[in-house]
């Protein structure tokens, strides 16, 4: 397919995670994006891992806030786990109040396939509900190997994935404001 990269090597993916690995999540320039101030957000918090879950949605809360959200426009709900975020969101999604909603979880691989199996079902719903309804869902699970790479992007070494996904949510409520 023209302009698609297809990753086929062991140096490809090499260079991949490198490539991830350099980059701060934390890192945006205001002045490139649009304000947030006439949005809504809806945020869906796994409570399984939230020592890496809470410190995601506190930097996804700052970021919308430093782009103009008003507190009161930005709503947070828990669940249980990472699973449970597709049916949160889905809530949030058929009650029409937000103009974007983010859905904030931490998958760390452990000994069983377990890992695989959430991970791709978490993932694959989040993708239904972006099809399924006219409200962004923005992906922001850590699906890593292991505890230290959670930490390392949830406000360590690698910035915050949360300060991502609330830049990403004030893009996408834009963009569908603009349609």
């Amino acid at each position: 397919m023209p302009g698609t990269k297809l990753i086929n090597s062991s140096k490809d993916l090499n260079t991949q995670r490198v490539a991830t690995e350099n980059k701060n999540l934390s890192v945006y320039d205001k002045t490139k994006l649009p304000s947030a101030e006439a949005y809504r957000f809806g945020i869906v918090v796994s409570q399984w891992n939230d020592h890496i879950t809470h410190n995601l949605q506190k930097a996804a809360i700052e970021t919308l806030i430093d782009l103009g959200a008003k507190e009161e426009n930005i709503q947070s709900f828990e669940v249980p786990g990472s699973f449970e975020l597709i049916f949160g969101a889905s809530q949030l999604c058929k009650k029409g109040n937000y103009d974007a909603i983010i859905a904030i979880g931490s998958v760390i691989r452990g000994e069983t396939a377990h890992f695989d199996y959430v991970c791709q079902g978490v993932t694959q719903g989040i993708k239904d509900l972006n099809i399924q309804y006219d409200t962004p869902v923005i992906f922001c699970v850590l699906t890593d190997d292991n505890e230290q790479q959670s930490i390392e992007r949830s406000g360590g070494k690698h910035g915050n994935k949360g300060t991502e996904a609330g830049v990403t949510a004030v893009v996408m409520a834009d963009f569908r404001k603009k349609l």
